[in-house]
């Protein structure tokens, strides 16, 4: 007897730029976002990868695919349409997904304003994670926690 077994992929969180600044934005070009090589390295980000981007500054949210800027840049440049929405000089968060049928180890970083990396943000949300009654505490590399309810 043939046994079917049912696969439940989720889209879950993959990597991430953390409070990343546009250095451009360029209508005339033909979509995408252009990422500084190192920092998509450091995110695990691959070219051509759909990614979620989300203004701190306006609000504004978009989905668009990465396309590699020259390595240690710090070039984050909003192209094509995105650029009306996105503007260079805010403050953005560049988020990639992927489908797992289990928990993953999503990387997350910080970079400065000028778009140098500072530190990981998430070491992994399985491994730390501590239960305190209904509470989950979730610790980030630097063994600071954060609560969640």
């Amino acid at each position: 007897h043939l046994k079917l077994h049912l696969l439940m992929f989720r889209e879950v969180l993959q990597g991430k730029i953390h409070q990343a600044t546009v250095t451009e934005a360029d209508v005339n070009y033909v979509g995408s976002i252009t990422i500084d090589v190192d920092l998509m390295e450091r995110a695990g980000f691959w070219p051509g990868q759909k990614v979620l981007v989300v203004s701190n500054t306006s609000g504004a949210r978009l989905e668009t695919y990465v396309i590699e800027g020259e390595r240690e840049s710090g070039r984050i440049g909003m192209n094509g349409a995105a650029a009306h929405l996105i503007n260079a000089g805010e403050e953005i968060i560049i988020i990639g997904f992927c489908f797992s049928e289990k928990p993953i180890e999503p990387k997350a970083i910080l970079v400065d304003k000028k778009n140098r990396f500072v530190k990981e943000l998430l070491a992994c949300l399985c491994e730390k994670r501590l239960q305190h009654g209904d509470r989950l505490f979730f610790s980030d590399t630097g063994g600071n926690f954060a609560l969640m309810v």
